[in-house]
């Protein structure tokens, strides 16, 4: 083994014995960026960073799993990205739906996905759609694929469920708004029924959320990485966990 590995072998080691395991985030969102400038560093096409980016997903699942992560919510296409040029949207779907299927093969996470499919062409929406399914019942770690995914959109959804399901009801709109409360916009978002997310990992070195989880991300720890997404390693994971750990949180109080 040369040195420069034997010395990242030992040095994650240590980060691994130095982890408080009683204070591991339970939700660890990711937002997965730096795949176009990973490929332009590299001079290589913008779809071979995408498809690198594609291929960190499953190492990234098995560190939280190792860790005792248990949600893990992936930002890997938003509703801006729908707007870049088409052809790089049809290759960011292609891989991003195979992805999404080798995924749920592996029987071992529980998959949802999260975002407005009504964006996407319809037969990504159906393979997305039925790739969820094949996962339901599983006892793995809950893993989101936040997939034409916006915050606003996601607000707005859950508003409009919302009232459409009190108005069916037979509820008026008085009556809605003098009841409407923050749990009840809560139990209609995309990640119902799971907890929020604790820590949220940004790579590429931007420090902005960009519309990720506004709503659940209220009392989120925020953790900025500088290396682009298809480099993220091991050891850059385990920082952000240590980070998090050492952390006060108060929630707000």
């Amino acid at each position: 083994m040369r040195t420069p590995d034997l010395l990242y072998t030992l040095y994650e080691r240590r980060l691994v014995a130095d982890l408080d395991r009683q204070r591991i985030p339970r939700h660890v969102a990711v937002i997965l960026d730096g795949n176009r400038r990973w490929a332009k560093a590299l001079g290589s096409p913008v779809v071979h960073g995408h498809r690198r980016g594609a291929d960190k997903i499953s190492e990234l699942l098995h560190w939280s799993e190792q860790t005792g992560v248990e949600v893990v919510t992936l930002w890997m296409l938003s509703t801006d990205n729908l707007e870049r040029d088409p052809a790089e949207v049809a290759d960011l779907l292609e891989i991003i739906t195979g992805t999404v299927e080798k995924l749920a093969r592996t029987g071992r996470w529980c998959l949802r996905v999260v975002g407005s499919l009504d964006l996407l062409p319809p037969a990504f929406a159906a393979r997305l759609s039925a790739a969820q399914a094949s996962t339901d019942g599983l006892d793995g770690m809950a893993v989101n694929v936040a997939i034409g995914y916006g915050g606003r959109h996601e607000i707005t959804d859950a508003v409009r469920s919302l009232l459409l399901e009190r108005a069916a009801a037979g509820q008026s709109i008085e009556e809605i708004a003098a009841e409407i409360g923050v749990d009840d916009i809560t139990e209609h978002l995309y990640t119902k029924g799971q907890p929020d997310p604790d820590l949220v990992i940004r790579t590429s070195g931007e420090q902005r959320l960009g519309g990720f989880l506004l709503w659940q991300s209220v009392h989120s720890e925020y953790y900025f990485c500088e290396v682009y997404w298809p480099d993220f390693r091991r050891v850059d994971f385990l920082r952000a966990l240590r980070d998090y750990a050492q952390r006060e949180r108060r929630l707000g109080r």
